[in-house]
């Protein structure tokens, strides 16, 4: 079974082009391009890893992960967070928020490959 991933990415260009860099990795991509029932989405989906953009629609990235982390079932994902704002402060809110790993954009695909790969390490399907 391969291994799943929701992206919450309104950039179509980006949402894309990680959904083809991670396909090609045997990945299976669900993207949602507005925040508002990210959490809901997620909830039902149970994927190995999520990756959420800063600034959404609906609901800021920093929402959803507070969401999540206030979920039982759901504080052990791993949260990849992908943001254009690459302030400490916002680095900062993930981190008390509980990010896994915070990225600025732009990014190289390996340097998603490589973060997706050490969040993923220890999940076997």
């Amino acid at each position: 079974m391969a291994k799943h991933v929701v992206l919450v990415e309104d950039e179509t260009n980006i949402a894309e082009a990680i959904r083809f860099l991670l396909g090609r990795e045997g990945w299976r991509v669900e993207t949602l391009a507005n925040g508002g029932n990210a959490t809901e989405v997620i909830r039902a989906a149970r994927p190995d890893l999520v990756m959420l953009d800063v600034m959404l629609p609906g609901k800021t990235g920093f929402e959803i992960l507070a969401e999540l982390r206030s979920d039982e079932s759901l504080e052990g994902l791993p949260v990849l967070m992908l943001t254009a704002r690459g302030q400490a402060r916002d680095r900062e809110m993930a981190e008390q928020a509980g990010v896994s790993k915070f990225m600025t954009k732009p990014f190289s695909n390996e340097e998603i490959l490589s973060a997706v790969r050490e969040l993923t390490a220890d999940i076997t399907h």
